[in-house]
């Protein structure tokens, strides 16, 4: 269950975003152990972004936006933004200013998500799942 969108400038290479895709993956899956994690990578034209009013003054600085289950574990989230901050910075290292990479962790706790034509806090595996990322 959970979604990751990455907002960058334009410019990496279809490899780089495919292995920052699969190491954002892999670093969610090891702190959530929930299938479906989706991922989307939103690129701008630079004279497409703004940041503190200024367009093109400086690299664009990359925001990955998170939604996920509650994950009440800071060693966990810290790691996974470690993790995440760290995949951006290999794959657009030199486009963007990957030393002040954004992550937005968005928390839902299972009972305000759908999946499957039900809630995740109806799902038995869901919530050993979270539990365990939480134990």
């Amino acid at each position: 269950m959970p979604v990751f969108t990455i907002d960058v400038p334009e410019g990496a290479a279809p490899a780089a975003k495919h292995k920052m895709l699969h190491e954002i993956t892999e670093a969610l899956d090891e702190a959530y152990q929930i299938p479906d994690t989706r991922g989307w990578v939103r690129e701008y034209p630079v004279e497409n972004v703004s940041q503190d009013g200024r367009v093109g003054a400086e690299p664009v600085r990359p925001v990955c936006s998170l939604e996920a289950p509650e994950l009440f574990r800071w060693d966990a989230k810290r790691k996974l933004v470690q993790k995440i901050e760290s995949a951006i910075a290999d794959a657009y290292q030199g486009i963007a200013n990957t030393d002040e990479v954004l992550v937005l962790i968005n928390e839902f706790p299972l009972h305000n998500v759908g999946w499957r034509a039900s809630l995740q806090s109806d799902k038995p595996e869901i919530v050993a799942a979270v539990a365990k990322a939480n134990g």
